[in-house]
């Protein structure tokens, strides 16, 4: 597993920023998956977040570990994936989702973080990952 993906499992939530128009928006995400080397998160198609990712423009995540002022930053581009098998994956691993979709619903989208890199600052040290 990637230090950038074990670091968001144990944070918990994440932070998604994306572009909205021309204005910034930031949601808390919990939902996250490593899957054959790359990183992935989910939404529903009716959010306005799924819009704003589906664009493939740049996003931004962040972090910031419980009880500590260790964080991480990541960079990437979101690309929508309809892999089934993959889409089960991500299921399986953020059982939460389950309760609310399955692989084949429609309102549930899928996206790998292409183009990622990420920053990550433990005890003050600012070190780049992946």
């Amino acid at each position: 597993m990637s230090k950038t993906y074990e670091f968001l499992k144990e944070c918990g939530i994440f932070y998604v920023a994306t572009v909205n128009q021309n204005t910034p928006a930031v949601r808390p995400f919990g939902a996250v998956m490593e899957f054959e080397g790359e990183l992935y998160i989910s939404t529903a198609k009716n959010k306005n977040v799924y819009d704003q990712l589906a664009k493939n423009e740049p996003i931004q995540i962040v972090a910031l570990k419980t009880g500590t002022r260790d964080w991480i930053r990541l960079n990437g581009k979101p690309i929508e994936v309809h892999d089934l098998d993959i889409k089960q994956a991500m299921l399986d691993a953020c059982p939460n989702l389950a309760k609310r979709f399955n692989k084949e619903c429609d309102r549930y989208a899928l996206f790998k973080i292409a183009e990622m890199n990420s920053f990550i600052s433990i005890n003050g040290e600012f070190v780049m990952l992946d």
